[in-house]
């Protein structure tokens, strides 16, 4: 996708405070990376270049991916891999799926053993230990597939114990509230790509406003007919937000989709943990 649809890629840098944070913990630094969308035609070699060089200069101790790392095809999985190989992360690198990922026949597996090959961890309904036992990483299936059900998973922690969770579409956040959620990382949502300052995502306007409308006539309106919404909560379309006792941070993603970017653009995430003061 060229620049000017796109807009230029940009950093995000955050601090998020965790309760129980362990002291060898405080400090951390991870980077988000999510919906690649790789194709040569959403995401240019030269911008997931750049991507892959801001994450390896933020040095970091953890690198997460939050899935569709493609779009309608397997075939750019090599070529993609040849890229994410030259990532460089102190702990590892850690991915959960999305939905672009696992609905082509065979994506699934193909996605998966492409990462495992060039060492990159995908956990699906998982739970993993790259910063030790302290700071638990899950990784949850995707909420379109019919393996989503977080309660197996989430159950096997102690309460008292932090957590950081991987789940693609940030609508799960509603659910995840069940439990204790120090840091969601999404993606899914694009951002939007397309948002007015002071109103919101072109889409979330939209939206409410098709809603209003007779079932007849959505039937003639675009992203409604015969389909669900892309997602419910687009309160929480990119940013960090508070859900009940969790937080949720919301990737804007890499790739791009026509008719492109406004006032949305790419992003990497650097984020740094803290221990949150009683």
């Amino acid at each position: 996708m060229h620049r000017l649809l796109s807009g230029p890629l940009t950093i995000e840098k955050l601090t998020v405070k965790i309760a129980g944070l362990p002291a060898s913990l405080q400090g951390k630094k991870l980077v988000q990376m999510s919906d690649f969308h790789y194709d040569d035609v959403q995401l240019s070699d030269k911008m997931l270049a750049r991507a892959i060089a801001i994450t390896n200069q933020a040095q970091p101790d953890l690198i997460l991916l939050t899935g569709d790392y493609i779009t309608t095809s397997t075939a750019p999985l090599k070529k993609l891999a040849k890229h994410l190989k030259k990532l460089q992360s102190r702990c590892g690198i850690y991915a959960v799926l999305g939905n672009h990922d696992i609905f082509p026949r065979n994506s699934k597996s193909e996605v998966t053993d492409t990462f495992t090959n060039i060492g990159i961890y995908v956990l699906w309904n998982q739970i993993s230990y790259p910063l030790g036992k302290e700071l638990p990483i899950v990784g949850l299936a995707d909420f379109y597939s019919q393996e989503f059900n977080p309660t197996p998973v989430m159950n096997q922690l102690d309460p008292q114990t932090p957590r950081i969770v991987l789940s693609h579409n940030p609508d799960t956040a509603e659910i995840l509230q069940k439990w204790r959620v120090d840091l969601q990382l999404s993606g899914h949502t694009h951002g939007g790509q397309i948002v007015i300052p002071g109103l919101g995502p072109v889409l979330m306007i939209y939206q409410k406003i098709a809603l209003k409308t007779s079932k007849k006539l959505q039937y003639f309106m675009p992203f409604l007919r015969n389909t669900k919404p892309s997602i419910i909560h687009w309160e929480w379309s990119e940013g960090l937000h508070q859900i009940g006792k969790n937080q949720l941070y919301v990737n804007r993603g890499l790739g791009t989709y026509l008719p492109g970017r406004l006032f949305c653009p790419p992003e990497v995430t650097i984020i740094t943990l803290q221990r949150k003061s009683r």
